[in-house]
């Protein structure tokens, strides 16, 4: 059992390094120790107050044995780890990493001791996995969980290229962690059943989340990647993390996180795919009948809703979520995002302008896009209730939006830089631009749910549509007509292919698809007259692409996504457009690059 007498001892001094050390480095810490399985009990103990929304009572839980428990100190940097993420202040920054520094020496001193001998005799034979204790094994396991916290905080730390080098090759460490927790997995005996599966549930979430996300880059990443160590694959990364969902491990909510993480947020924001709707409701609904009142639950309730295009009940729950708790008011500022483009597809501009600004008043993140969202989301406002301080406000905050751009590793972030650009040419029109909230609602990857239910769609078409008559109506010429043009085009092509809806009848999805490859083809042929908005010709040869998909047309989907991957660069948001063809192509080819899994 612990030994509660042990006096507390303060933070080691752990110097920062290029690598991290090795575990026979590291002096053991003598005392203070407590055992596995009580340790194990607390964590799963902090585990359930920390999703019901009981933040003091789970940190009061982990701190007193943060510097001897590794259980306790990984779950004391998780808490910090959360804080300098929602807040990007510098002082809760350095505590994570504090915080950090600790855990590492914690778990090393766990960790099992190599002789210099032993150690490159490892180099020629594989390792004896059953020379482990239960305790050796985990302490494994958490320091490749602390040090994924290490690489990821890394990023923000120093924003400056070396930063981003050193945490990549922390990312490689740590993936190489987890490999040899999944060796240990499979090649151990194991004596405690208890003590595996809390095991298995976190080298499942790793391999798992390693797996599912490496497998998301576009394939120059991969190919990078696999160059120094990585590889994913998607299906076996999805294989994991239900497996962790489905035994009852330590880390099995965690699995729950991420796999929602991935079917409700990834999925609509960097793909063209739909997640899998019916296998979040049921995670969902056994994660809110244990905590029913837990913030990250009623957020993904929210969001579920959302997808499903059922505003109202969206609204409800991020609503509730936002309520739920103040020891982060950070948290709410995601439940603002989520509130502000609801409401902006309910065409509620008025709401939607009261959460954007809360963003800009009380968020860190990007004011650049906050204060450009709040302004376009503004000047959607019908013309007739529209006031003059309105319109002083909006030009206000297109004055405002550029000066907060930040720079990471000496480069913009490609939606602050694209918001920029759109002030400006807000001013080069005469304080007007073409319908520039539907266009972020596009670029956000919100145009998903317009096909969830026809009146959703149906309002943004009439908005539309509108655009598109008034341009064509339009008797002086101007710079940018066919930027404008282009844009209005690929908006209406967009919301059309969401639009054809299985619902419909056979006549009316046909007339659809042939208005949406009219629209198309027509932004496609303005190529040459765009002054600025280059990007809009790839993104329509894409939805093309993803037309000829939906329709069967394998080899002409692929076709237009190669078009648009090879041809076409140097114009706005081309990651983020490159995301969603590596994952259509792949889909389309069947291409699953191999790693191993932890059933393996």
């Amino acid at each position: 059992m612990a030994t509660h007498q042990a006096k507390s001892k303060a933070s080691p001094d752990v110097e920062e390094e290029d690598d991290f050390h090795d575990a026979f480095d590291v002096e053991p810490i003598a005392e203070g120790d407590m055992d596995l399985d009580t340790a194990l009990s607390e964590a799963k103990l902090a585990i359930n107050y920390f999703f019901n929304n009981k933040f003091y009572e789970a940190r009061s839980l982990l701190r007193p044995w943060a510097h001897t428990s590794m259980y306790h100190s990984v779950g004391n940097c998780v808490f910090a780890f959360l804080e300098a993420m929602l807040t990007f202040e510098h002082q809760h920054i350095s505590e994570a990493s504090e915080a950090l520094k600790l855990c590492l020496h914690v778990c090393n001193s766990h960790r099992k001791k190599s002789s210099i001998t032993e150690s490159i005799g490892k180099t020629f034979k594989r390792s004896n996995y059953d020379q482990y204790t239960d305790m050796e094994a985990h302490a494994e396991l958490c320091s490749a969980e602390a040090l994924l916290l290490k690489a990821m905080l890394t990023f923000v730390e120093d924003e400056t290229l070396t930063s981003l080098i050193k945490g990549g090759m922390k990312i490689r460490t740590c993936f190489n962690s987890y490999k040899e927790c999944n060796n240990i997995l499979n090649q151990r005996n194991w004596q405690n059943e208890s003590s595996k599966i809390h095991f298995e549930s976190g080298v499942r979430m790793g391999m798992g989340t390693f797996n599912l996300m490496i497998s998301l880059l576009p394939g120059r990443v991969i190919k990078l990647l696999e160059f120094i160590g990585f590889s994913g694959n998607k299906q076996v990364g999805m294989q994991d993390l239900v497996a962790g969902v489905r035994m009852s491990g330590i880390r099995q909510v965690l699995c729950v996180m991420t796999l929602l993480g991935y079917h409700l947020i990834v999925c609509y924001v960097l793909s063209h795919q739909e997640g899998d709707l019916q296998f979040c409701d049921e995670m969902l609904n056994d994660q809110l009948q244990m905590y029913p009142e837990g913030v990250w639950f009623l957020f993904f309730k929210g969001r579920l809703e959302f997808m499903k295009g059922n505003l109202d009940d969206s609204l409800y729950w991020y609503k509730k979520s936002w309520r739920s708790q103040d020891v982060w008011p950070q948290f709410h500022h995601l439940c603002f995002w989520e509130l502000l483009w609801v409401n902006c597809l309910k065409l509620d501009w008025r709401e939607a302008t009261m959460f954007a600004t809360y963003l800009v008043e009380r968020s860190k993140w990007s004011r650049t896009i906050y204060t450009y969202q709040k302004a376009v989301i503004m000047m959607m406002i019908n013309p007739n209730e529209i006031s003059k301080t309105d319109l002083d406000t909006i030009e206000q905050l297109m004055r405002d939006a550029p000066k907060y751009k930040q720079r990471i590793a000496g480069k913009s972030l490609p939606m602050e830089k694209f918001a920029v650009k759109k002030t400006e040419r807000f001013f080069a029109q005469q304080r007007q631009l073409t319908l520039p909230c539907i266009e972020l609602m596009y670029l956000w990857n919100t145009f998903k749910i317009l096909g969830k239910h026809f009146t959703i769609g149906d309002n943004i078409l009439k908005l539309i549509e509108k655009a598109l008559n008034d341009i064509n109506l339009k008797s002086n010429v101007s710079k940018y007509d066919a930027d404008n043009k282009a844009l209005i085009l690929l908006l209406k092509g967009a919301c059309l292919r969401q639009m054809k809806s299985p619902l419909h009848s056979m006549k009316q999805v046909s007339s659809l698809v042939c208005c949406l490859c009219k629209c198309l083809e027509a932004v496609i042929s303005l190529n040459k007259e765009i002054k600025e908005d280059m990007y809009i010709v790839p993104y329509a040869i894409v939805e093309m692409g993803l037309l000829y998909a939906d329709q069967g047309q394998k080899e002409n989907a692929i076709a237009a996504l190669e078009d648009a991957k090879k041809n076409y660069t140097g114009y706005s948001l081309e990651s983020r457009l490159h995301f969603r063809i590596h994952t259509a192509l792949t889909e389309l080819k069947g291409k699953h690059e191999y790693v191993t899994s932890a059933a393996d």
